[in-house]
């Protein structure tokens, strides 16, 4: 028996962003550039306004404080200024020479103020950070010979804070969010519809309508695919009775030239040759019908794909059997996944049906046919393996379109070369591969993968009655 190569994973990126994703990520994008430039413009605008407002405030403050001090009575300035810490938070305190303080930050805003300040009081006003690690903005004054400092607190003439700006920022910032969702939801809306429409149509199911109404380009656009979809459905439909009908034409004087071959006198031999000549016209007009057939609607649970295989190996062993040649095989039980039961059938059979009719051994012009069926993580693997003489690497993707044929090398038949066309076409409905691998022992695998449905998504399959 042939070793079986080795199952090959392949990696795919899962990570992938759809329409709406990339469309609200760039919307969202814009409109943080946007803020961002916004506020830094504010910013920029509002030093200027701010600066000279604090800097008339600070004047003002200090000329108050200094009438106020020079004209109250002496008995009366200490509660002169604890009025004012208490209710201007202004604090009064002399200059002393050992004072030690610390300049204001190096800001455009805080040289804006001392440039301001200094112009109304005058260019020897001190304006400083700290005083004897004091904080505060300290401004300094003077009344007849001695020397003051009016203390303001920092957050009265600072800047906006950066928590209320956190603020409003995370206000825009959910505002922008919020209309980015809106736009690309609206803008990809018709497109998602357009989508899971195309999805039904490329499935065989009859596409829901899609509304003529909207913006004139997706009305347009609607109106067009509304229409295309009724020409394919109408030229599906034409092309079953078409095809209903040469099949029927074709196959009752097959049957009519079959009968009047056995009752004609001719020898053994010729008689072989003709049935097996007509045989072979049966056998193309069949597979030209189940390429013209639709592959039938994928089901929304998974089945047991264990069970339907199990009942397929079973007919397709004995008949395999009948024709002289073998068939094993290794299916796991409980493998589950969407797909018809019985387009799953279809998919199997006629990879049997080519491993039967052109993998014959060269030893002894028989067929050995392996049927294998496993989980590979997320995928289900079913292989077709068989003993023939194989096909060159080269061939592998002519042989996968239709109408295509293997070298009489290999073949030694003729046929017409749909069956690899529709098992592609199958298995193109359930996100499924198909793949043919040369041996190197000799002989083809048809490696066939489709998704696997785990856990709840499964159910039973419904049994099919046997043909």
């Amino acid at each position: 028996m042939a070793s079986t190569p080795k199952p090959r994973t392949k990696h795919k990126s899962r990570f992938r962003l759809g329409l709406f994703s990339r469309s609200f990520l760039l919307l969202a994008g814009l409109m943080l550039v946007s803020l961002g430039a916004w506020l830094q413009v504010f910013f920029s605008m509002e030093e200027g306004p701010r600066a000279a407002q604090m800097a008339r405030r600070i004047t003002t403050a200090v000329s108050i404080t200094r009438s106020a001090l020079i004209y109250a009575p002496t008995s009366v300035r200490p509660a002169l200024l604890l009025d004012l810490a208490t209710k201007e938070s202004l604090r009064v305190q002399p200059m002393e020479p050992t004072d030690v303080y610390e300049p204001l930050p190096d800001t455009n805003y805080w040289n804006r103020v001392t440039i301001e300040v200094r112009h109304r009081l005058g260019p020897t006003t001190r304006i400083k950070w700290t005083v004897n690690d004091t904080p505060g903005v300290w401004v300094s004054f003077d009344i007849n010979e001695d020397q003051y400092w009016l203390v303001f607190d920092r957050e009265q003439l600072s800047l906006t804070s950066g928590i209320e700006w956190f603020g409003w920022g995370a206000t825009a910032l959910l505002l922008a969010l919020i209309g980015a969702a809106i736009s690309a939801r609206f803008i990809n809306r018709p497109l998602s519809q357009l989508g899971k429409v195309a999805q039904q149509l490329a499935r065989g199911e009859t596409p829901s309508p899609l509304p003529e109404k909207g913006p004139a380009e997706i009305r347009d656009m609607n109106i067009a695919f509304n229409r295309m979809a009724r020409d394919i459905r109408q030229t599906e439909a034409d092309r079953e009775i078409m095809l209903a009908g040469i099949s029927h034409d074709l196959r009752t004087p097959l049957a009519r030239m079959r009968l009047e071959i056995e009752m004609s006198n001719v020898s053994d031999e010729t008689r072989q040759a003709i049935n097996e000549d007509l045989g072979q016209i049966d056998h193309s007009i069949g597979q030209l019908m189940q390429y013209a057939r639709p592959a039938t609607a994928a089901p929304e649970q998974g089945i047991n794909i264990s069970s339907a295989l199990n009942e397929l190996y079973e007919r397709e062993r004995s008949h395999t059997e009948s024709l002289g040649g073998q068939l094993t095989g290794n299916i796991e039980p409980n493998l589950y996944a969407r797909i018809n039961a019985h387009d799953l059938k279809r998919i199997v059979s006629n990879l049997i049906e080519n491993a039967r009719r052109y993998g014959r051994s060269p030893s002894d012009d028989r067929a050995h046919i392996q049927l294998s069926v496993a989980h590979e993580g997320n995928i289900i693997a079913i292989e077709v393996r068989d003993s023939g003489t194989g096909i060159a690497p080269t061939d592998v993707q002519r042989l996968l379109r239709p109408f295509s044929r293997g070298e009489t090398a290999r073949t030694g038949v003729s046929g017409a070369g749909l069956g690899l066309a529709i098992v592609e076409r199958l298995l193109g409905q359930v996100d499924g591969t198909l793949e043919l691998i040369p041996r190197s022992t000799g002989g083809l695998t048809a490696r066939i993968e489709i998704p696997r449905v785990r856990g709840k998504e499964a159910v039973a399959v419904r049994q099919l009655p046997k043909a």
